[in-house]
């Protein structure tokens, strides 16, 4: 006999999960402080690419806690409206955010703004 006895799991003989069977769903356990993990990614703010980082440290861009949380909710609201790629406003700065990822792809300030032309956007949100 070389298939393992495990007490309180059902096999089959066979690799792979049982028919019918549902595994626990992982967003709704609460670790031991009661925050589930899906809450936790929502808390989440943004990420940045790689290459936003170095168009930020380029450009000179510095961005605040607040000035962020602003941007996050920006960014909820183009996912509240079916967005995937929004050209985000803010001040003098603009931003290519993947909505779905809640990356911001690249960034460039007023300047660098001038005659530039966004593709492949769906959506574009300016940030009070």
């Amino acid at each position: 006999m070389n298939n393992p006895m495990l007490v309180g799991h059902l096999t089959t003989g066979r690799t792979g999960p049982i028919q019918g069977h549902r595994p626990p769903d992982r967003n709704r356990q609460a670790d031991s402080e009661g925050v589930s993990f899906k809450e936790l990614l929502s808390q989440q703010q943004l990420k940045f690419s790689h290459h936003a980082e170095q168009r930020l440290q380029q450009r000179g861009i510095r961005l605040q806690p607040d000035q962020l949380e602003r941007i996050a909710s920006a960014v909820d609201q183009a996912a509240a409206k079916g967005a995937k790629d929004s050209l985000v406003l803010f001040q003098d700065i603009a931003m290519i955010v993947s909505v779905p990822n809640r990356t911001v792809v690249t960034a460039m300030d007023g300047h660098s703004m001038r005659e530039h032309i966004f593709t492949q956007i769906d959506s574009a949100v300016v940030v009070s």
